[in-house]
């Protein structure tokens, strides 16, 4: 991820629409699979400028790495400590040590081997754990929002599901996510390729001023139909898995 985006996500993170719908997707996915268990061990695999790890600690002790010095500072700024530096792809932490990993638009970046990665999740999630992961959906919806936040590749449900399994996984929840803003971000998609268009950071830098409310109102109404029947398509993928090797 470019340098700047991480002050981005460090000013908009607690208010921006995006991430208090995903939020309130995960808080549900959570809950159906965990309850309130302040016993467990988390890993925030990738944890960014530490906002998510905020709201995780609510359901157990949690630890966060990130690949970035400079997302790992924002970290503890938010008063984070149980911090390291490190890669998904070489988790330093001895096997069966978590009870719960979340990683959120982590192994779509540039550099990353999302196998190897998922892999690594296994090796350190106890038997029966839980994996949460979101992902950026369909590869013909690349733009410069990717290119700013290094996303190498998008996911498909279909795609995502075989990895999982083939790492050791038992995929109880996939859903798509942002369904119902889907068409208008498939026309900014489509514009950027037609027209010269002079953003250069990611979404994040685009304020959606007195829209916010409602864009995270609309995001926010998925959270039931993803955490029981799923949505057929959207700009997310969403995975909730068990760990089923020993």
């Amino acid at each position: 991820m470019n340098h700047e985006e991480y002050e981005v996500m460090y000013q908009v993170e607690d208010h921006h629409w995006w991430y208090l719908g995903m939020e309130r997707i995960t808080r549900s996915l959570l809950d159906q699979a965990l309850g309130q268990h302040p016993s467990i061990r988390i890993l925030d695999a990738g944890c960014g400028t530490g906002a998510v790890m905020v709201y995780l600690a609510q359901y157990g002790q949690v630890t966060g790495f990130d690949y970035s010095a400079e997302a790992l500072r924002f970290s503890r700024q938010r008063g984070h400590q149980s911090l390291a530096q490190a890669s998904v792809i070489d988790l330093p932490y001895a096997d069966d040590s978590f009870d719960l990993i979340t990683s959120f638009d982590v192994i779509c970046e540039t550099g990353v081997d999302d196998e190897q990665a998922l892999h690594e999740f296994a090796r350190v999630l106890k038997p029966g754990g839980w994996l949460l992961l979101r992902l950026p959906a369909y590869h013909w919806l690349r733009g410069k929002h990717d290119v700013a936040v290094h996303i190498q590749h998008r996911f498909t449900r279909g795609e995502l599901k075989t990895k999982l399994t083939a790492s050791g996984f038992a995929p109880e929840r996939l859903s798509y996510a942002n369904t119902a803003l889907f068409p208008l971000v498939v026309a900014k998609r489509l514009s950027e390729r037609l027209f010269r268009r002079n953003q250069t950071g990611s979404d994040l830098t685009l304020d959606p001023g007195r829209l916010n409310g409602l864009l995270a109102g609309i995001l926010s109404a998925e959270a039931p139909l993803i955490r029981s029947v799923g949505l057929p398509f959207g700009l997310t993928v969403v995975a909730l898995a068990r760990k089923t090797k020993s």
